[in-house]
């Protein structure tokens, strides 16, 4: 991997103007997992993203796909379903659970980039309070869909989302925006573009302006009490 920076444990990140044009957004090479690893790199807009035995590989793509708050797209069929759905909620509750599920072998894909690792950096992260699980249960309490990501200030990380029944994790995504938007939240970086969540309401932004966005945002102070949902979908609709 010629031109990137590759990181010994206590290296800083180099300026996101020296990623890569192709592939991307790829920044960096190594340097660990550590909580205070990760915490500084969501505060810069760099993320993971490798699959063993990679080393660890750090992005900052640009554009940068994400979703304003306000600009969530819930459609009719949707708002339907959250009306009429036996599907429950809970926050933060089956948090390696709902990583685990994401990290499983999908329909449209052999392996998955959420290794033993990351599913162990991202845990220690939710026990500090930091990364946030939000869950879709069946009426009898089983994990149907979900999603996780890191809160940091005013904004929250997307990572990854899974599905095991329709609209499951549609459903997720609606759910958290109804909790961050409580919370003032200012957006939820979704990394990179996708139809689905272009579907949702996501749209692309220029690095800078991601970055002033994060200047901003990123520091503010957010009760750390603001992690609850309705237990019934319906609840999350005007």
């Amino acid at each position: 991997m010629p031109g990137i920076a590759r990181l010994a444990p206590g290296d800083e990140f180099p300026p996101s103007s020296q990623a890569l044009t192709y592939p991307n957004g790829l920044l960096a090479a190594g340097g660990g997992l550590s909580p205070e690893r990760l915490t500084a790199a969501y505060r810069r807009g760099i993320f993971p993203w490798y699959e063993p035995p990679q080393p660890v590989l750090w992005w900052t793509p640009d554009p940068r796909s994400v979703l304003y708050l306000d600009a969530l797209h819930v459609s009719r069929s949707l708002r339907k379903t959250l009306r009429q759905t036996t599907l429950q909620l809970s926050v933060d509750r089956r948090f390696a659970s709902v990583m685990a599920a994401c990290a499983a072998p999908r329909r449209d894909s052999d392996g998955t980039w959420i290794s033993h690792d990351m599913l162990q950096a991202y845990q220690a992260l939710h026990r500090r309070g930091i990364a946030h699980s939000i869950e879709v249960l069946s009426a009898g309490g089983e994990l149907v869909g979900g999603l996780y990501g890191v809160a940091l200030g005013r904004v929250f990380f997307g990572e990854s989302m899974f599905s095991r029944v329709p609209s499951a994790s549609r459903i997720a995504l609606v759910a958290l925006v109804s909790l961050l938007r409580q919370a003032d939240f200012r957006l939820i970086d979704c990394q990179v573009e996708s139809a689905h969540m272009n579907r949702m309401g996501a749209r692309l932004i220029s690095r800078l302006d991601f970055e002033a966005e994060l200047a901003q945002n990123v520091n503010q102070c957010i009760d750390p009490t603001i992690w609850v949902l309705p237990a019934h979908c319906g609840d999350l609709l005007p």
